[in-house]
């Protein structure tokens, strides 16, 4: 119920936020873009990591904004669609004529809009996805905030592997998303010394559960890594418990939300989630007790992984946008975050150079335990 009401309140502040800029109730100098699935399968997700990064734009601007310019974020919904998020972009950098680009959602939503990213100059800052694509080689325009799936997919495979599992299968998404992490995976496998048990393709819109179910109960799983996004690994795993399989199930931090365990119910329950993140109740932590003050002014009472992933998201798209001076073009952005060294966003340094846009590499588990994500 705990995290019903939390879900519930995240998203009712993320659609208010969205709705003032919208309205037109304030005016903004400093206007950046985001297309991202608002609505759809990572919707609960999203609008989580929306809610986290609205608590430090809301501050900033509270406090006169920077360089005293507002900052305003228009969003569009693509609904994770990849052809709808290259067309959001396309409509927010060419025609709305966007200071940047901040937080899209999804690899191959994110990789589609690189070349208008390049054409036109504009940074993009802290996409939500931990694709390697992104971090190496370089991308210019692209400057991450999180670490990288593959690392987060290597980790599940040696924590499995280090508690004794070697029958370990492995779902992925049939998408650069899904190729990517299993690249991670496989790297964990490597060093554990054996095979994965089975290795499932997924089609990441509609996934064959009654195709892939039985495979992972025929090669007598102890644990699967479930590779994909939202309400597609929800599902998966419901179906997998329906068949009477007690596998140990992890999958990674794109599924670090509150709404990932709503919608889970009692199937939640074991299920372990890779953490790109601090643990978002550990008020010991600088970035969590700030951000944690600033949600329960808001009438939050607890963040969500995700939430916390939006609140450090902004906080480097705010220090760039410090960075770049008064009156900010795009190429100004793009060198001030690429200026970025150690800096403390509460815990955590995120540094950038020409050869490195990187930002953090920080990985963590957790266990979903009472509604709750426990570390």
């Amino acid at each position: 119920m705990r995290t019903k009401r939390f879900a519930g309140s995240l998203r009712a502040a993320a659609l208010t936020l969205a709705c003032l800029g919208a309205c037109g109730m304030a005016q903004a100098q400093l206007v950046i873009g985001q297309t991202a699935g608002i609505s759809g399968s990572v919707a609960a997700s999203v609008n989580e990591t929306i809610a986290g990064a609205q608590l430090v734009i809301d501050a900033v601007n509270a406090q006169g904004g920077v360089h005293g310019e507002r900052i305003e974020i228009t969003r569009m919904d693509d609904a994770f669609d990849v052809k709808r998020a290259s067309a959001n972009a396309k409509v927010l950098i060419e025609q709305k004529q966007v200071l940047a680009m901040f937080m899209t959602r999804g690899t191959p939503h994110t990789q589609s809009i690189i070349p208008l990213l390049d054409a036109n100059g504009v940074a993009l800052v802290a996409p939500s996805t931990g694709a390697m694509a992104l971090h190496q080689p370089v991308q210019k325009h692209v400057f991450n905030v999180r670490s990288s799936y593959q690392r987060e997919a290597e980790k599940a495979v040696a924590h499995l592997s280090t508690v004794g599992m070697s029958r370990i299968s492995v779902v992925h998404v049939t998408d650069s998303f899904g190729a990517d992490a299993l690249e991670g995976a496989k790297k964990g496998f490597a060093k554990a010394g054996f095979e994965p048990a089975a290795v499932v393709p997924a089609d990441r819109d509609k996934p064959d559960y009654a195709a892939i179910v039985p495979k992972l109960v025929a090669a007598n799983s102890q644990a699967v890594l479930w590779i994909g996004s939202g309400t597609a690994v929800v599902e998966g795993v419901k179906a997998l418990r329906a068949a009477g399989s007690a596998a140990q199930v992890v999958t990674l931090s794109n599924n670090a939300s509150s709404g990932f365990i709503q919608q889970l119910g009692d199937a939640s329950k074991g299920v372990i989630v890779t953490q790109v993140f601090p643990n978002e109740r550990s008020v010991a932590n600088p970035m969590v007790k700030e951000a944690l003050g600033m949600a329960r002014a808001k009438g939050m009472n607890e963040l969500s992984p995700a939430s916390l992933e939006g609140f450090a998201s902004a906080k480097v798209l705010v220090e760039g946008l410090r960075r770049a001076g008064p009156k900010p073009t795009r190429a100004r952005v793009v060198a001030a975050l690429e200026s970025i060294r150690g800096y403390d966003i509460g815990g955590l340094e995120v540094s950038y150079s020409p050869t490195d846009h990187s930002g953090i590499d920080f990985a963590d588990l957790s266990i979903i335990s009472d509604g709750r994500f426990k570390r």
